[in-house]
């Protein structure tokens, strides 16, 4: 910082040093008249950040259905590759408006209709980076999750056909974990690997009960990876997965 400690910069800018601190990690978001002086103040000038600064203080395009939780979907709208194990429930880039509005609408957390339909239609609309091929999807899904009969029977068919059938997209890699496979690698629950494009910084997103935690630790993050890997290694391949998939559909359908 210019020779300029902590407290030095802070007073300088007229900010506290916990304001200047979260600005400077990314938590907040700046404003151009403060990078501005920011630059003169570190001697450095770079219109590229100003334009960054510019663009980011622009909308989101989910900003209109006040997402309460859009951490993850922030950051998951830059990413370019998307590496999830989802636990017991379907992964939600893969979900039909049915599954995710009871997902969504069974949560404890008390929400008005219209804040479930705002996040069933952001989830859908995340969808559509699978299908314009800004995105790539690797899946592991625990066959626990195929089972769960979640929106009831006639959802879960819905469902199970629209997995096969994304399963099909060059974009999204769809691995099952089968219920015989035992103990694995991440019984402790589900996890995301974000991949960013022009980065080779993953972040892993974990969320629990009441909140998540975005991981950039290099540590962690390399930990998390090689749990994704061993899952890959310990699931069905992609081929067996449909097969797998396909069987349990017709089973629904037989009954």
């Amino acid at each position: 910082m210019a020779g300029y400690s902590m407290d030095e910069a802070a007073a300088k800018l007229d900010k506290s040093r916990t304001a200047l601190f979260r600005i400077e990690s990314g938590e907040t978001k700046v404003d151009v008249h403060l990078a501005r002086s920011m630059m003169d103040l570190y001697d450095i000038y770079d219109d590229g950040l100003l334009d960054a600064v510019r663009l980011a203080a622009k909308p989101s395009w989910f900003a209109k259905f006040r997402l309460t939780d859009m951490g993850y979907v922030d950051v998951e709208t830059e990413a370019c590759r998307v590496c999830e194990f989802s636990g017991l429930t379907l992964p939600g880039l893969l979900q039909i408006e049915t599954y995710a509005r009871a997902v969504i609408g069974g949560n404890r957390r008390q929400r008005t209709a219209e804040q479930i339909d705002n996040q069933v239609a952001a989830r859908l609309i995340r969808q559509q980076r699978l299908t314009d091929n800004s995105l790539d999807l690797v899946v592991i899904i625990d066959e626990a999750a195929l089972h769960r009969e979640v929106g009831g029977s006639e959802v879960m068919g819905a469902q199970l056909r629209h997995l096969v059938e994304m399963a099909r997209l060059t974009t999204t890699t769809l691995q099952v974990l089968p219920l015989n496979a035992g103990s694995h690698s991440a019984l402790e629950g589900a996890f995301i690997l974000l991949e960013f494009p022009d980065s080779d910084e993953p972040m892993l997103y974990h969320a629990y009960v009441t909140g998540a935690l975005h991981i950039e630790d290099e540590g962690e993050v390399h930990e998390a990876k090689l749990v994704f890997e061993a899952l890959r290694s310990e699931a069905l391949s992609p081929a067996d997965s449909m097969t797998l998939i396909e069987r349990l559909l017709q089973e629904r359908l037989a009954t």
